[in-house]
């Protein structure tokens, strides 16, 4: 009976955090799709020079939000009523500083920004526009990861899945209406994308109407353990998002270097694929999060083990669904988004289908350790997992096999280092689950 209640509790969590992510990864795809076909060339290449710093304004918020959930849920099975409001105070406390500070970084540094991320006289006009923008919504961005979080780990998934999904449909709505009938150009792109985590923190705003909500500010009594505590749980989820834009930047160069425009939009058609095949990973690490979270929190360690040994499976049977149609139809896959039948980038993104999406084994399992270890206050572990696949393991592993193999080494070079840090986490996974009632 106790088995088949936490079955159900983690199918429940996981699947709702996972639609919600499966909508908003595919937001990005029409963002981009809108973009491209309203804004020519030159939008989607300022577009793409604007996405590190999306990257790390949603790392930031996702950094707070799940820093600070994640003690919520612990406090909460601990019992420690009197910490609950002051954990959700201290997020938002933290989140109103660094959003201060993104909002002067877009009032006065936005065009040396975009001239640093690489835009030319061509683009910089777009490129500004767009980061100017961006970064003046930074507020609502980091509010909306802060309250998702929040409220998924105070048993409302349902709301948190709705939340994200109705402001990702509402920025592809808005994108269409700014962009084509409006003619608003880039600044009715970032306007839509703005606005959608406004239109997702109304849906929010049922938790506390409701008065359903086991958290609220609260007059702080600042604590820098506190604080601290968010930063360090929450570090992983920095990393994971930021790095990605640093991956994007370093496989554009090494592609453009060795076989051309052809090449990086081959690397388009494997990242937006990508893409949503983390995204759902992420989503079931983030679903269950909340439940290992309660369950260390009342010491309940062989539920912990339990809800890792559901998770890891869900995430190889995906693993094996999501390869085993790559493998049927990469034809196809790339077909849908090679509309002018290029033959090279067709060859070319068909091979990296085939070999880079071989690391998805690896991936989900290593998303997996980073959450449990941020689950269970272990902030370092999370943090060195989330390091070696984000960036100290992959950045090296594409510069050797590019220069070995070519473009293949740096396919190859994803699961190299997703393989890589699986054997490491995983060996710290076993050695620190005897500190959790082995």
């Amino acid at each position: 009976m106790k088995v088949s209640r936490s079955f159900a509790q983690y199918a429940r969590y996981a699947s709702f955090n996972v639609l919600g992510m499966v909508g908003l990864s595919c937001y990005i795809l029409a963002d981009t799709f809108f973009v491209a076909q309203g804004l020519g060339a030159n939008g989607l290449t300022a577009l793409n020079l604007a996405i590190p710093v999306y990257n790390l304004i949603h790392g930031t918020g996702l950094m707070l939000g799940m820093g600070g959930a994640t003690q919520y849920s612990i406090a909460v099975g601990r019992k420690e009523t009197d910490r609950l409001h002051q954990i959700f105070t201290h997020t938002l406390l933290l989140g109103a500083v660094l959003a201060v500070l993104f909002v002067l970084v877009g009032l006065l540094f936005s065009r040396p920004i975009a001239q640093l991320l690489g835009a030319d006289n061509t683009v910089l006009p777009m490129t500004e526009t767009y980061l100017h923008t961006l970064l003046l919504f930074a507020p609502a961005f980091l509010l909306n990861d802060i309250i998702i979080c929040f409220v998924r780990n105070d048993g409302n998934p349902q709301l948190s899945m709705a939340a994200m999904i109705t402001g990702s449909l509402s920025n592809v709505v808005l994108d269409y209406l700014f962009i084509f009938p409006l003619g608003m150009g880039m600044f009715g792109a970032v306007f839509a994308t703005g606005l959608a985590p406004i239109i997702s923190l109304c849906v929010l705003s049922l938790h506390f109407f409701r008065h359903k909500n086991g958290f609220r500010p609260a007059r702080p009594k600042l604590s820098g353990k506190m604080a601290g505590k968010v930063f360090s749980l929450g570090f992983p989820s920095l990393v994971t998002e930021f790095s990605s834009g640093i991956v994007i930047i370093l496989f554009n160069a090494l592609l453009l270097s060795l076989a051309g425009n052809t090449a990086v939009a081959a690397y388009g058609v494997v990242a937006n694929l990508s893409l949503v095949i983390l995204a759902v990973f992420t989503g079931v690490a983030q679903g269950t999060q909340p439940l290992l979270s309660t369950a260390f929190g009342l010491k309940h360690f062989t539920q912990l083990k339990l809800l890792m040994r559901y998770a890891v499976l869900t995430v190889l049977v995906l693993s094996a669904l999501f390869y085993l149609f790559i493998l049927w139809q990469p034809d196809l896959i790339v077909s849908w988004f090679n509309s002018e039948q290029n033959a090279q980038l067709q060859e070319t993104a068909r091979q990296g289908l085939l070999l880079y999406f071989t690391g998805i084994f690896f991936a989900g399992i290593n998303i997996l350790l980073s959450i449990f270890f941020t689950s269970t206050e272990q902030s370092l572990p999370g943090q060195v997992v989330s390091l070696l696949r984000g960036l100290f393991l992959i950045v090296p592993a594409a510069l050797l096999l590019s220069v070995w193999l070519g473009v293949p080494g740096i396919w190859l070079s994803f699961p190299a280092a997703e393989l890589l840090t699986l054997v490491i986490g995983g060996w710290i996974y076993l050695r620190r689950r005897r500190k959790l009632g082995k």
